[in-house]
């Protein structure tokens, strides 16, 4: 997989602008990839050090539809990345 594929996209949360205090940021990636993958990915992408990388995979909830038909959001995977002092990620 290339970094594009592992990498999605940057969380923009309350949560996560609280934890870029102590240089940590929260990404999307792709459920199959592990965490060597996805620190190597965040480091071409971002041209930071990563020191630590914690995942999580969030299932998706449970919804319905206006014709109450039964659904549910897409499964994905939480990575909350730790850089190395003075790095960080600029988000737009």
């Amino acid at each position: 997989m290339k970094a594009y594929d592992i990498i999605k996209t940057v969380r923009l949360t309350e949560k996560g602008s609280a934890q870029s205090e102590f240089d940590q940021y929260t990404v999307v990636a792709d459920t199959r990839a592990n965490k060597f993958q996805i620190r190597d990915a965040v480091e071409e992408l971002f041209k930071v050090k990563v020191l630590r990388v914690n995942t999580l995979s969030v299932h998706g909830k449970k919804r319905r539809q206006r014709t109450k038909q039964a659904g549910r959001s897409n499964h994905w995977k939480k990575a909350i990345v730790k850089l190395a002092k003075g790095d960080k990620i600029e988000l737009v």
